[in-house]
């Protein structure tokens, strides 16, 4: 670096090349990448668990989002290392395809690869690790296979589903309202459920908040909510027996595409143009009429003509409703979404019980309850909270517990949770590392003892001696060969989790492993990071 000045005497500093600076190569760029992977799952570890901290995110327009929830905290994270992008990838992957241990595998994976890190400085190769790891993750899988239980629910016999998503809102800031959460999300569940083909539809399950009253005033609503009101002051607040035309044509007379002049110098012709548009409304009007429609919903707004002549004919009518919430009230009425007033038949309406309007509080907040529906698979759960950022994460919590109650209906296996899982499967993989002649067996230890990562921090966040708590727990698992045994963080005074009820499904926590052996397994083979302006 030197100094110098240009022709006005103003100094600058000269830079020398760059090609001094050497790119990270081999076991350099590995144990980068590693330190890259460990901060983004540090981050989250304060997060695990029923006891786990919230973090406060704020984004650059001055927007606050307060969660525990892995995926979102991560998705607002603004990442640039390529390597902690993957991360992110990992935590989205998991809520896409479970919705619930978005935390856990993060944890998992930053200390698989810490482990793996140790190994590479006692000289073992990258590939030798991953192959062990890929060993070990099988061995976890089955060891997850046979500790499962099985359990039976019905519409009737809910309590299981009920207490798999009550564990799962325990670490949610939603806790204190977990049982009454946990009983609206299985309800919903179940009335969109086919269980038959133990499917579940969840965009037939749309969650909605309002700002203003108290969490325990959360409904479940079967039927649609829809944030409007009615177009015009009077007409009716209440419908019974409504018979729904749904439109995405507008009130109003049909625009030329072409550009068109109207040179009106007469009062009579100003009239017979009057008369004309009148007419048009009327036609409108009388067609929704004539096919006994009681209520009208519109993609679109009309003007203050239109609005006063359905008063006037008695039809109520609502407008500015989104194309999301039309399909869903179609689907829940039986109705068909008319794109043009010529095709409405009377077969094409849709019914439902009773539509009413209901006001909230002192404002002038309304809301659309359309219930009772002829098709009762479109549910509704109807948030309140005190503020936006508490109804955000109870829609959040709510989704995880929503995507628990579908993956037990899709597969009805459960493990049991406080880390007792991960025990057992440590223990499981530890054993089998003695059986591989090769290398390979270091590292199947350590992906044991990686294993053992997340009950650490359960126990640590709850505020319990992590080591002691992990050790005694690990040793009662050794001794009454009982995999039920975990870590107490809500300090009931029993380790065994059967007895506190908490459970997490199999597919979620197999999927933890695999996802987390398969992200690691790809940043071990990395040996070599090429910036953009190098090639």
């Amino acid at each position: 670096m030197a100094l110098a000045f240009d022709d006005y005497g103003r100094p600058y500093i000269i830079l020398k090349e760059q090609e001094s600076k050497n790119r990270l190569r081999g076991l350099d760029a590995q144990k980068a990448n590693i330190s890259a992977g460990k901060s983004v799952a540090r981050i989250l570890r304060t997060s695990l668990g029923p006891k786990g901290m919230d973090k406060m995110l704020q984004s650059p327009d001055g927007d606050v989002i307060i969660s525990n929830d892995g995926a979102t905290i991560l998705e607002q994270m603004d990442v640039d290392n390529q390597i902690a992008k993957l991360m992110v990838e990992l935590s989205r992957s998991q809520d896409y395809e479970i919705g619930d241990g978005t935390t856990g595998v993060v944890v998992l994976a930053g200390s698989l690869l810490e482990q793996a890190e140790r190994l590479l400085e006692r000289g073992i190769h990258p590939i030798r690790i991953a192959e062990g790891y890929e060993m070990a993750s099988r061995i976890a899988v089955e060891n997850l296979e046979r500790i499962a239980n099985k359990f039976e629910f019905g519409e009737t016999i809910l309590e299981p589903l009920i207490q798999t998503c009550m564990t799962t809102l325990s670490s949610k800031i939603v806790n204190r309202c977990k049982r009454s959460l946990a009983e609206i999300a299985v309800k919903a569940v179940l009335a969109v459920a086919d269980l038959e083909r133990k499917d579940v539809n969840l965009d037939l399950i749309k969650v909605e908040g309002k700002v203003g009253g108290k969490l325990e005033d959360t409904e479940l609503i079967y039927g649609i909510v829809v944030d409007k009101d009615m177009s015009h002051p009077q007409m009716p607040k209440q419908i019974e027996d409504a018979k729904i035309a749904i439109l995405t044509c507008p009130f109003e007379p049909p625009k030329p595409k072409t550009k068109h002049k109207v040179d009106i110098d007469t009062v009579e012709k100003f009239q017979t143009l009057r008369k004309q548009e009148q007419k048009y409304f009327d036609d409108m009007v009388q067609q929704c009429k004539d096919v006994g429609a009681t209520l009208v919903i519109c993609q679109w707004g009309f003007d203050d003509e239109a609005n006063h002549l359905l008063m006037h004919r008695n039809l109520p009518a609502v407008r500015w409703v989104g194309g999301v919430e039309l399909e869903l009230i179609a689907i829940a009425t039986g109705g068909r979404i008319v794109p043009r007033f010529q095709e409405l038949t009377p077969e094409k309406l849709g019914k439902a019980g009773i539509v009413r309007e209901k006001a909230f509080g002192t404002t002038k907040d309304r809301m659309l309850y359309i219930e009772h529906c002829a098709n009762s698979r479109a549910v509704t759960i109807f948030i309140r909270g005190g503020n936006k950022m508490i109804i955000e994460e109870t829609k959040r919590s709510i989704h995880d517990a929503l995507c628990v109650a579908r993956n037990l209906i899709r597969n009805n296996s459960i493990v049991y949770g406080g880390g007792s899982a991960e025990i057992s499967c440590s223990i499981a993989v530890e054993a089998a590392a003695d059986r591989y002649p090769g290398v390979e067996q270091y590292a199947i230890r350590a992906f044991g003892d990686a294993l053992e990562s997340i009950p650490m921090a359960l126990a640590e966040n709850s505020g319990l001696q992590p080591i002691e708590t992990l050790s005694a727990v690990k040793s009662q698992q050794i001794k009454d060969n009982n995999p039920h045994f975990g870590i107490d963080c809500n300090d009931v005074g029993t380790n065994d989790m059967r007895e506190q009820n908490v459970f997490e499904t199999l597919i979620g926590k197999q999927q933890q492993i695999l996802l987390a052996t398969q992200v690691v397994k790809m940043i071990l083979k990395i040996d070599d990071v090429i910036s953009p302006s190098e090639y």
